[in-house]
């Protein structure tokens, strides 16, 4: 890996929430400002990521692995900041997940060396592009996925055109109705991994994969019960290419489990009856920094669900946080907060008014008031109703938790990280 290239950029007021009119500085110096958050010295909004939980939800994720024996691939395309991809590595993870080709690139350019490409490729330029890389180092590792006759003999001419000597490695997807890629029935995937099986040595199969994130249920007992037959029907399609001679029994690989149901992934291995446990990778970007949202609500699902007394219960801790200023209190139910849909995500529900800070006569930030909360979004208002006793001024200072990290990280090219009293330490960049 070479960070080196993102410590020593330059930083100045051309990234959002640093001051204006400040000279240039490098990365790796913004901890030595003395810059807190409180004291103003950011332009607000900002984005930080609290450095406490981020820890926490490290820890966290290392001792679900270790008590589960899967691996972590987590999902790059969350955060696209190759400084947590690595921190993500050091933890244990075996290799980082990505969704396209240009976010290949970007993981390439600093030199990561095992991904996993959770989408299909499509197009000459990228499967050159993929298969380029491959053959210019031996040790780069890449798996991604396949669904259709197509795509797998895309991936074989191309290999065999730019003279590859070592296979691409493939996991055939499996989608649910209505969903996205991935064959549906039985028949269809035994279908391309015959094809694919026609292709050696130029590609091998090497598992199954899927993603249950996207199946929902009218009630949450209803949602797990359709997960977990998704997953049995992975088992089943696994099941039947290895009886096939299609799949390598040996150390077969089953990819699943997103930010929502990881422990349910974990619950299915059981029903593989293949001489090896298959290998579980799990592809959850969002723990990482979790969220005030929709992966809270998951996460109690499932913490409900188990019943292991150990520190998992503690849960994973949302450490990403925007802060904005009271721009406007036009009328007394009413704010107006200088943050919009350009600073975070508004697509899986809209942010959370958590806490509140006057400078000058607060020594801490403040519980909000229950009863406020974010009517709706404009490009860069929010607009908040409040109860008409409400404290809240121009000028004051108002945390909020976010739903869904991946579309708030892709609005910030710049976030620092900061400790418990809001001093700043260090910062991400991001390369969407």
């Amino acid at each position: 890996m070479n960070l080196g290239r993102i410590e020593n950029s330059w930083i100045d007021d051309r990234y959002k929430g640093i001051p204006g009119g400040i000279s240039p500085f490098r990365l790796s110096e913004i901890g030595e400002h003395g810059w807190n958050l409180l004291n103003e010295d950011l332009s607000l909004p900002m984005v930080v990521i609290k450095q406490p939980e981020l820890n926490h939800n490290r820890l966290w994720m290392k001792h679900f692995l270790r008590q589960t024996g899967a691996q972590l691939y987590p999902h790059g395309k969350t955060t696209m900041a190759p400084q947590l991809f690595a921190k993500q590595l050091e933890d244990g993870s075996q290799g980082i997940t990505l969704a396209t080709p240009q976010q290949v690139a970007v993981a390439r350019h600093f030199g990561f060396s095992k991904i996993l490409l959770a989408n299909q490729i499509i197009g000459r330029p990228a499967a050159e592009f993929i298969v380029t890389q491959l053959k210019q180092d031996d040790q780069f590792e890449l798996m991604c996925l396949v669904d259709s006759l197509e795509t797998v003999r895309l991936l074989a001419d191309t290999a065999k055109s730019c003279q590859l000597q070592r296979p691409i490695e493939l996991l055939l997807e499996v989608g649910i109705a209505g969903g996205r890629t991935g064959v549906r029935e039985l028949a269809k995937a035994l279908e391309v991994a015959t094809e694919l099986r026609q292709h050696a040595p130029q590609l091998r199969l090497r598992g199954i994969e899927g993603f249950e994130g996207l199946i929902s249920g009218s009630t949450v007992e209803e949602t797990e019960s359709l997960v977990r037959q998704y997953l049995k029907q992975l088992c089943e399609i696994a099941n039947a290419c290895g009886k096939q001679g299609l799949l390598n029994t040996d150390h077969p690989i089953i990819s699943a489990g997103g930010s929502a149901f990881f422990d349910l992934v974990i619950e299915a291995r059981d029903c593989f009856p293949f001489e090896q446990q298959p290998e579980i990778l799990l592809r959850s970007g969002c723990y990482l920094t979790h969220d005030s949202g929709i992966y809270k609500a998951f996460q109690e699902q499932m913490l409900g669900r188990s019943s292991d007394p150990s520190p998992l219960q503690q849960g994973l801790q949302p450490a990403l946080e925007l802060w904005a200023y009271v721009q406007s209190r036009p009328e007394p139910t009413r704010a107006i907060l200088n943050f919009g849909k350009r600073d975070c995500s508004f697509d899986a529900g809209l942010p959370k008014l958590e806490k509140w800070f006057r400078p000058g006569e607060h020594d801490a930030p403040q519980a909000i008031d229950p009863q406020a909360s974010v009517r709706s979004l404009n490009d860069q208002h929010a607009l908040v109703d409040l109860p008409d006793s409400s404290p809240l001024r121009p000028g004051d200072l108002v945390a909020l938790g976010i739903s869904h990290p991946c579309t708030t990280f892709d609005k910030w090219k710049l976030i620092p990280l900061v400790d418990e009293s809001y001093n700043i330490t260090d910062a991400i960049r991001t390369y969407f």
